[in-house]
């Protein structure tokens, strides 16, 4: 089986517990307007891979990674290519790897079922608390990532949430409660991450000719970062 590759990174830091290899799908359907990878979103872009080669490629880096990291499966949006995710995490199940699911929660749910299955941690980019923010900056509804989250609790996968703190838009302290709530709400939630939002994109937008729709606000902060986790970890 072959899916569509963006790009892969062989030792991510931030990417799921310990050093992870990441494989980067290449297509998504939401158009977030802050979003950081800008090529990663048409999905005939990107090269055709074999599971198997990249299961290849993957074992080349085991000593590195070993027993405390894994393999990540991010994008883009991997659930876009579910049949081809399933089937490499299940590739990479059979040599005891720990698999990471980096994901925005959209695309077919009965195809992320199969994928939970070979699954053992999801990390979900909760990106609004509600459904008007996602229709404004992602063209996507909050309410079809809860239905995924619920996915993930009913097959007792481990969960992260994540959020990008967008200073003037998601940085307010009421926000980052609303989102951690939302987690809550699953069994299987176990942390949230606070991302700050940051500019390096621009280069790509420039060089696909493409304007950064959040060029005007502001990055965030460690500072801002900092006072947001004193917050969550207070409640």
């Amino acid at each position: 089986m072959k899916g569509r590759i963006n790009s892969f990174l062989s030792m991510g830091a931030a990417d799921g517990p310990g050093v992870r290899f990441v494989v980067f799908l290449q297509g998504c359907a939401l158009r977030c307007s802050y979003c950081h990878n800008p090529e990663t979103w048409a999905p005939e872009d990107g090269a055709e891979w074999g599971m198997e080669e990249i299961a290849k490629k993957v074992l080349r880096y085991r000593p590195y990674f070993g027993i405390q990291g894994g393999v990540t499966i991010s994008g883009g949006e991997p659930l876009l290519q579910w049949k081809f995710t399933a089937a490499l995490l299940s590739r990479l199940k059979e040599e005891g790897i720990h698999t990471v699911l980096d994901t925005s929660g959209i695309g077919n749910l009965d195809g992320a079922d199969e994928v939970l299955n070979y699954t053992d941690l999801v990390m979900c980019d909760l990106k609004f608390a509600d459904n008007t923010g996602y229709r404004a900056y992602c063209g996507g509804t909050l309410d079809h990532v809860l239905r995924f989250l619920k996915r993930t609790e009913e097959k007792s996968v481990p969960l992260w949430i994540r959020h990008v703190v967008v200073p003037g838009l998601t940085d307010q302290p009421e926000t980052v409660k609303k989102i951690l709530g939302l987690g809550e709400r699953f069994s299987n939630f176990q942390r949230l991450e606070l991302l700050p939002f940051h500019k390096m994109c621009l280069g790509k937008y420039e060089a696909m000719g493409l304007s950064f729709p959040f060029s005007d606000f502001p990055e965030c902060s460690q500072q801002k970062i900092q006072a947001l986790r004193r917050i969550v970890n207070k409640m």
